[in-house]
């Protein structure tokens, strides 16, 4: 299952989305997995504030 497809024919089929209230400002979004109670959801602008700095592997 690389890259997250099985085979080509899920490439072609559209993604589902699911609504979803964000967990920092309340607004209504669209996110692309079924939402888990108890596991917080974010907005696409709130989601930047909470995702973590990427390293620097140019190091490595």
């Amino acid at each position: 299952m690389y890259g997250g497809y099985r085979d080509n024919r899920d490439r072609d089929r559209p993604r589902e989305f699911f609504k979803a209230t964000c967990s920092d400002c309340g607004a209504e979004c669209e996110v692309p997995f079924k939402p888990t109670q108890g596991r917080p959801v974010y907005c696409r602008d709130c989601f930047r504030k909470h995702k973590p700095e990427e390293r620097d592997r140019s190091r490595f």
